[in-house]
Order: structure tokens, then sequence, then C-alpha cells
């Protein structure tokens, strides 16, 4: 039967029906998160050699080193990473003496973190580092495509924003 009939589609010789097909190498949110994870397992070379801690823990660190002191929920937040990740990243830091808990006289369930001075120097010594990797990336771009590359980011994230509330 033919198409006019409704009963059977026909395809012309040669030509496939088409279908939405999701390349995943040019899919934006791929490459952003594989550039990201990409960036990130660089510069963990540089702690994880070094002071024997991975990227959660690291992420941790970094959180405490900025704010000083914080419950696991608020480092969650800070650093978008998952609770439970949180949490076994605190363990690993507190099993090594590197962060202590103080628990809140109000609420005995909240703890909050800080840096021990094990921490604390730890912390010191990656900081030069970090800021200096980060300096190498931003110097692969013009002044130009720095400007650029902050404006795509408020973009990106005024774009997640406002698919949040849908």
């Amino acid at each position: 039967m033919s198409d006019q009939q409704g009963s059977k589609s026909t395809v012309s010789p040669g030509k496939v029906p088409s279908k939405p097909v999701l390349k995943l190498s040019a899919f934006l949110p791929y490459r952003l998160n594989h550039l990201a994870e990409t960036v990130s397992r660089s510069f963990s070379r540089i702690y994880a050699d070094t002071y024997g801690i991975g990227i959660p823990e690291w992420r941790v660190l970094a959180t405490l080193g900025e704010y000083k002191a914080m419950t696991a929920r608020d480092i969650s937040q800070a650093t978008s990473m998952h609770k439970t990740k949180v949490s076994r990243a605190v363990a690993a830091l507190e099993k090594r003496d590197l962060i202590v808990r103080d628990k809140n006289r109000d609420d005995q369930r909240e703890q909050t973190l800080c840096l021990s001075d094990q921490g604390n120097a730890m912390y010191e010594e990656i900081v030069p580092q970090a800021l200096a990797y980060s300096k190498s990336l931003e110097d692969a771009l013009t002044e130009e495509q720095k400007s650029v590359l902050d404006e795509i980011f408020d973009r990106l994230h005024e774009a997640t924003r406002s698919g949040e509330s849908d």
C-alpha cells in the first residue's frame, strides 16, 4: 500500500528513515563533563602522588581551607558532591588526622569540621601548586578568550538554573 492510504510507509530507495542520533562527542553536557574530569584528573596527580589524597579529599580539604569551618552538609552543597562521597572523604581525612570534628552543643547530630594543624599545613603546601596549575590553564587562553569563557560559564549556569525550576 502507499503512504496515501496510510497502511504502510515506504522509504525512497537509498534513504534511511531519520531518527535523532546523539553523538556523545558533540553533546555539550558530555563535553563539559569530560573536560572537567580530564582537568580534575590532571591536577589530582599533584596532590595524589605527593600527599596520597584523592579528588574528593582534596575538595573537602580545599573547601575547609577556604571557609575554615563547615558541616559535611555545607561542604556537599559548596562542592556539588553527593553527601556519601563527602562523608567518605571526611572519614579518610579524619583517619589521617587532617581534619577535626567539633560537636554543636545545641544539636549533637551536627558537627563542624575544620582542618587540623597538619591538614592546614598540607593545604598551605598544595595551594601554590593549585594556583600555578590554574594559571597554566588560563595561560592557554588570550585575555579575550578568558573574558568570553567567563561569560559562557555565567550563561550556562543561568541556563541550568532556569531549567531547574521547570
